[in-house]
């Protein structure tokens, strides 16, 4: 049997975002498949007993965690982009694929390697992007996929990004959709649950929704100069609820919410627990996503699974995920976020319409899909 290892780094964290999301579920998916062996690697030095059980919970799907408790995973990633210091000192030779989540493969990784390359944003708006990781990317990716023996990609458009930017061959790329957990993601939460998660964040119905990190790519500030100008022309408007937790270079949009006197009328709530997210969602009469700049988009597909109707960017694979199940607009237009948004809270038809479209939309999307792709490409590498 194949003997694959992933490494699992990202997962030590406490608080997942997308990408942990993306590992989280592809390991609950792929574990059921037989014919392999899988191991997951982390660097344990410095985590505490709690953020251990973040991996060891996926021992009771049949992994066996490989640990290296004497070294540091940040020594390690600041030692292999300048000294090719080998991962197999670390986690031994003995398997057959290794799978890394997080875009870079480091030096001395024994058999088959593959990589995770969910967007090219460092290249296409570098300044959207933390200058330790646009550093990183740009000094180490190339050659990360130099080494890999194959590169997995969430979105033809990403792919065609890779292509682009990296020169990858397309024949090494293969597109493998997110999916949806319908177990969570799901229309059926009742009227109760969504006021007790209401009550929790401080919210006062109704509202309309973002919900992801505060950083610069997301577009919040124009989604919040939109709002304003259509809070100036319409009285009664739904509070704006910007939920998640805090970014890099999050500052200017509390100082635009202040500026614009919107503190009344947008609600802060930090970062979601997960199990709060979907109810949320549901509870909303609008979910907005205008993001410059996605590989994939999840929580608008979320969003949909939970009968939202959803207000996306028209660029990079929004336009891919959500087709005509949600109102697309120019994210780079204040008028365009402020009139799509406009159209959908006085349109009841057109909320109920989307509603029904994104809910038959989100079902193409499952982890059972993206598992079974994973592993197509885990057999095509023997």
């Amino acid at each position: 049997m194949l003997k694959i290892a992933f490494d699992v780094q990202l997962l030590m964290k406490g608080e997942k975002t997308g990408i942990g999301w993306c590992t989280e579920n592809l390991l609950k998916n792929i574990a059921q498949y037989d014919g392999f062996v899988y191991q997951l690697n982390c660097f344990t030095l410095g985590y505490n007993s709690e953020q251990l059980q973040n991996v060891e919970k996926y021992m009771s799907l049949g992994f066996k965690i490989k640990k290296c408790t004497w070294f540091h995973d940040v020594f390690y990633r600041m030692m292999w982009s300048f000294f090719p210091v080998p991962y197999s000192l670390f986690f031994g030779k003995n398997t057959d694929i290794t799978m890394f989540f997080n875009y870079l493969i480091p030096p001395g990784v024994r058999g088959k390697k593959i990589a995770i390359i969910y967007d090219m944003t460092y290249k296409t708006y570098p300044e959207t992007v933390r200058n330790r990781t646009r550093h990183l990317l740009n000094l180490a990716l190339e050659k990360s996929c130099q080494r890999a023996d194959h590169i997995i990609t969430i979105s033809e458009f990403s792919k065609k990004e890779i292509i682009k930017y990296l020169g990858i061959p397309k024949d090494k790329i293969t597109v493998m959709p997110c999916g949806v957990d319908f177990s969570i993601y799901h229309p059926n939460y009742s009227v109760d649950a969504v006021n007790k998660v209401v009550e929790k964040y401080n919210i006062d119905s109704p509202y309309i929704l973002y919900l992801g990190t505060l950083e610069p790519r997301k577009n919040i500030e124009r989604l919040i100069r939109a709002y304003g100008k259509l809070s100036e022309e319409k009285k009664n408007l739904p509070k704006l609820v910007l939920a998640g937790r805090k970014g890099w270079m999050y500052e200017s949009i509390f100082k635009t919410v202040k500026t614009l006197n919107l503190e009344e009328k947008i609600v802060f709530t930090g970062y979601v627990d997960e199990k709060d997210a979907p109810i949320l969602m549901k509870g909303a009469e609008i979910f907005l996503f205008p993001s410059i700049y996605e590989g994939f988009g999840m929580p608008p597909l979320e969003a949909m699974a939970c009968g939202t109707p959803v207000l996306v960017s028209n660029v990079s694979s929004l336009p891919e995920v959500v087709g005509d199940a949600g109102i697309q607009v120019n994210p780079f237009s204040i008028e365009s976020i402020k009139n799509g948004m406009e159209y959908l809270i006085n349109n009841k038809e057109k909320r109920l319409e989307l509603s029904l479209r994104g809910i038959q939309k989100s079902k193409a999307f499952t982890w059972d899909v993206s598992a079974e792709i994973l592993r197509n490409v885990f057999n095509g590498l023997k």
